[in-house]
């Protein structure tokens, strides 16, 4: 995986990107520019689980850090597949229409 130094963020989803913190793939940073941050949000938190998308796993809340570029966090992958959305402040969700964002790991 040395051609992927350095690590970038992947295409834009819906104003969501993700990018491998390490070689392995299994920390990965979650980039989020999407509606509640532009909707003027203060705060973002990053609801995530692991596992099939129906029954999601070790499910995690990480607050996120607001940058110049977006609100991320970074986090350990449990397993092959990261499941998740967002929610601000105001407990308003964005969840990709329902369908949530997926990430896999292929090794």
């Amino acid at each position: 995986m040395n051609n992927l130094r350095p690590y970038t963020y992947s295409d834009q989803i819906y104003g969501v990107r993700v990018k491998p913190v390490t070689e392995d793939g299994n920390k990965v940073s979650v980039l989020y520019d999407g509606l509640l941050a532009r909707s003027g949000a203060d705060k973002i938190v990053l609801h995530a689980g692991f596992g099939e998308l129906n029954n999601w796993q070790y499910v995690v809340e990480v607050e996120m850090n607001k940058s110049q570029t977006g609100f991320e966090a970074s986090l350990d992958m449990k397993d092959k597949q990261l499941n998740f959305c967002f929610k601000d402040n105001l407990s308003n969700w964005d969840n990709n229409s329902g369908n949530n964002w997926v990430y896999r790991i292929y090794q």
